[in-house]
């Protein structure tokens, strides 16, 4: 079996420098991460889908090994900057958690030519606001990072987006959790150095454009994830023609980290569909 083409490195993009890599051959298929993860979330996808696949996954600015730097920024435009850079092109699939699952629609959006299939995985449109329930470690979150305490404010985290709802630490993989805490934390003290100012992505948020979004859209939502996010879920399903709803039962907020055998099966069923 001939060697899968990889590529890794820093990309000097917007006055950072961001990290990537890139694996495989064919189509181009961009993975964008969590808000508590970082590229690695996609370990096991990434080597899966560089087989059939121009694989990308990447470090947002202040997250795993792309150092936040002072001034303005967008993550909109650090992905359509690299996207640049390494000449992706063509139409691309676009896959993204949480807020990677927002970011992705708003590069479909906003380059509709660029994406030709969006994945959203536990994640909603950035500006949709909904009347659910908030869990109450969210606010244990906040009291530990006002203390400074950013380990305890990691664990809490884990326990939210990864344990889930009605779930506990016992019940899910313990590497999976060990990886899910070591990404998270590791964003924490980024943004602990307080640099950087995030800029809107877009003037107008993707919820108030949906009926834009004429692609196939899946969105996959775990079965423990937070009262918003089943609800946002919910949402795209009823609000998007084109949109397919998977729910991973035994899942929270990174149901490929919980299930990744199903979580392959899932996407496989989607792209084989697209390219019949």
């Amino acid at each position: 079996m001939p060697k899968t083409r990889r590529d890794s490195g820093l990309a000097a993009i917007n006055k950072a420098l961001i990290y990537y890599e890139t694996a495989g051959e064919g189509e181009s298929f961009v993975m964008i991460h969590a808000g508590v993860a970082d590229s690695r979330q996609w370990n096991k996808e990434f080597a899966h889908f560089a087989k059939s696949y121009r694989v990308l996954r990447y470090d947002m600015r202040g997250y795993g090994k792309s150092e936040p730097v002072d001034g303005e920024y967008s993550h909109l435009l650090d992905l359509t900057a690299m996207l640049d850079y390494l000449g992706m092109d063509q139409p691309l699939i676009a896959m993204g958690c949480s807020m990677g699952g927002g970011l992705a629609m708003e590069l479909a959006l906003t380059r509709p030519s660029k994406v030709r299939a969006l994945i959203m995985v536990d994640a909603g449109p950035p500006g949709l606001e909904l009347n659910v329930p908030t869990p109450a470690k969210f606010a244990e979150a906040e009291k530990a990072y006002q203390a400074g305490n950013l380990d305890l404010v990691a664990e809490i985290e884990t326990q939210i987006w990864f344990d889930g709802t009605g779930r506990t630490a016992s019940q899910v993989d313990p590497s999976a959790r060990r990886l899910v805490y070591e990404m998270n934390r590791k964003g924490l003290s980024h943004d602990a150095k307080r640099l950087g100012k995030r800029l809107p992505d877009t003037q107008v948020p993707a919820v108030a454009r949906l009926s834009e979004l004429r692609i196939p859209v899946l969105v996959i939502v775990g079965a423990h994830d937070t009262p918003y996010i089943q609800a946002a879920a919910d949402y795209m399903a009823d609000k998007l023609p084109s949109a397919r709803k998977v729910t991973v039962d035994d899942a929270a907020h990174l149901p490929n980290m919980d299930h990744p055998d199903e979580f392959r099966r899932i996407l496989a069923t989607f792209l084989d569909g697209l390219a019949s």
